[in-house]
């Protein structure tokens, strides 16, 4: 691999792991002053945790062999023959670049349980997702049957977002609903710390996306163009219809719509180009605007919207994939879309990944849930949910001197 590659990767990856401080932020500000530091370290934990398993065995059984149709093996099992070798190390920076996105998938379901389960429970669900959920799901998008049949999935769609958003309603559904919900409100504590994780997300996303094309080359400029558009045109969107139907535009809406932009864009960026991105952005923003009043609608408790943002926006962004992908732009062999003379071939190979990635990562999540919770418990007490888990589960508190709701 050309160095210039290689660096660029290594970058990419810094990036994507700065998304998870990111999201943190993002997720602890939607939060209560008395449950911040407990989603700080919902998130931190994933990157204490993943990169170990991730190195250990994760890659091994995700990527190698890369064409196998359901699973890997263990022949790089704790990274073994693998150095910087002829390749001027790309392959070790591919698989610290892949380490970061399995480090922040499993984050993404932590602001779905906010506010009730136990950080023991959190802190043993998070490997175990990732090696029964996660691992699969990659294996069969990125190598294994799904890639194999013609889905695409430029960076994590379908393997990450809609995975997490369906696993993140799984473990609702066991977990049942926060104390007072939804006849209390539960409001954002801090907008300022809300908006400053979508920055450092956006920023990030860069990486995320641009990065997966695992070279500094024409596709990764696209995808970095597509990142920018489809963000801005979700942020756009969400603001226009909130301030229509509700009477005043706000930074939540702001901020959820620039991330539902990112999300729905994350699959198709690097197969699609001119403004195609801001029509996804679009959708994305207007779909996942709806999507978040679900919740109360059908009754469960989804603290801070992962399902409504990151499942609703992986999903179209994965199926619309069938309508925008465009092959001669990029002068690659993929189906195209129905938009570039396509049929509606790559479409239905769309709704069949996504729908064995909905099946499998919900199932694996309601089971693991309910395994937790018949012998270590997956909820705090009442008295702790009501005085709140930073102090009840860390022994500290995110702000001094201040009322704590």
């Amino acid at each position: 691999m050309e160095s210039g590659n290689v660096a660029w990767i290594l970058v990419s990856a810094a990036l994507v792991l700065f998304m998870t401080p990111g999201l943190a932020f993002f997720y602890g500000g939607m939060d209560r002053t008395r449950n911040v530091l407990n989603m700080l370290m919902m998130n931190f934990y994933c990157v204490l945790i993943i990169p170990i398993v991730w190195v250990v065995i994760g890659y091994s059984l995700s990527q190698v062999p890369f064409e196998n149709d359901f699973l890997g093996n263990l022949d790089a099992l704790m990274l073994k023959d693998i150095g910087i070798g002829e390749d001027n190390g790309g392959q070790l920076a591919i698989i610290a670049y892949l380490g970061m996105f399995a480090a922040i998938t499993p984050a993404l379901i932590s602001g779905a349980v906010a506010d009730r389960m136990k950080f023991s429970a959190w802190a043993i669900f998070v490997p175990v997702w990732s090696l029964l959920v996660y691992v699969p799901i990659f294996k069969w998008v990125f190598g294994g049957w799904l890639g194999q049949r013609g889905s695409l999935d430029f960076a994590g769609g379908t393997a990450i977002h809609v995975n997490a958003g369906i696993a993140a309603l799984a473990a609702v559904l066991v977990l049942g609903k926060r104390k007072g919900w939804p006849q209390e409100g539960h409001p954002p504590h801090s907008m300022p710390l809300v908006m400053i994780g979508t920055g450092i997300l956006w920023f990030g996303w860069f990486g995320f996306n641009a990065g997966s094309a695992l070279a500094a080359n024409g596709q990764a400029v696209q995808a970095f163009m597509n990142t920018f558009l489809a963000a801005a045109a979700g942020g756009l969107a969400w603001v226009l219809v909130e301030w229509k139907r509700d009477g005043h535009p706000t930074n939540l809406g702001a901020a959820s719509g620039i991330v539902a932009g990112m999300v729905a864009i994350t699959p198709a960026d690097g197969f699609v180009a001119g403004a195609s991105p801001i029509f996804i952005g679009l959708i994305a923003g207007v779909a996942c605007c709806y999507a978040v009043r679900l919740k109360t609608k059908f009754g469960f408790d989804d603290s801070l919207d992962v399902v409504g943002v990151h499942f609703m926006g992986g999903l179209v962004g994965s199926l619309l994939i069938g309508f925008f992908a465009d092959p001669e732009f990029f002068g690659l062999d993929f189906m195209a879309g129905i938009f570039h003379g396509g049929s509606a071939k790559l479409l239905g190979e769309q709704a069949l990944a996504n729908g064995a990635a909905i099946v499998w990562s919900f199932a694996m999540t309601y089971a693991i849930m309910q395994v937790l919770k018949r012998t270590i418990g997956i909820r705090v007490d009442a008295e702790a949910e009501a005085t709140g888990l930073d102090l009840a589960l860390h022994g500290e508190t995110a702000y001094h001197g201040g009322s704590l709701h």
